[in-house]
């Protein structure tokens, strides 16, 4: 995707299930979920290790579909196990998906867009969030 597809995508996403949210501080999860939440996004974490309990305040679900309705579903497994999870946000009718760094599956990537969801694969939001210079939160974007 270009740039201002990716900050079309940002900038219009307003719920966001991370699959794979962690409690641990020293997981990239733990950090991505604080920032998509101090930006304003309503974002759910999703691990069924943690459900019930909170990560930055937010209780933990079980399962995507727990987590639904949904604009983005934002992928912290590995790239083996990203297919399942996609296949999960074709059918509750997510708008996105987004693949964070290191998550590549292309055949998944491709069942997604032909679902017609739009796909961002091994990149992290919070990173183009700041390279792409976007507002402090989304309700400030105007």
């Amino acid at each position: 995707m270009d740039d201002d597809a990716i900050r079309a995508l940002l900038l219009a996403t307003r719920r966001i299930a991370v699959v794979g949210a962690s409690d641990r501080p020293d997981r990239p999860s733990h950090g991505v979920f604080r920032f998509l939440l101090d930006r304003g996004y309503d974002a759910v974490p999703v691990n069924p290790a943690l459900a019930g309990r909170p990560v930055h305040g937010v209780t933990s679900v079980a399962t995507l579909a727990e987590a639904a309705p949904l604009d983005m579903v934002d992928i912290f497994r590995r790239s083996a196990e990203a297919g399942a999870v996609v296949e999960e946000a074709i059918r509750l009718g997510a708008r996105s998906v987004w693949m964070q760094l290191g998550v590549v599956d292309e055949a998944a990537a491709g069942r997604a867009r032909a679902a017609g969801i739009i796909v961002v694969m091994d990149q992290c939001p919070a990173i183009e969030w700041r390279r792409l210079s976007l507002p402090q939160r989304i309700d400030a974007a105007g």
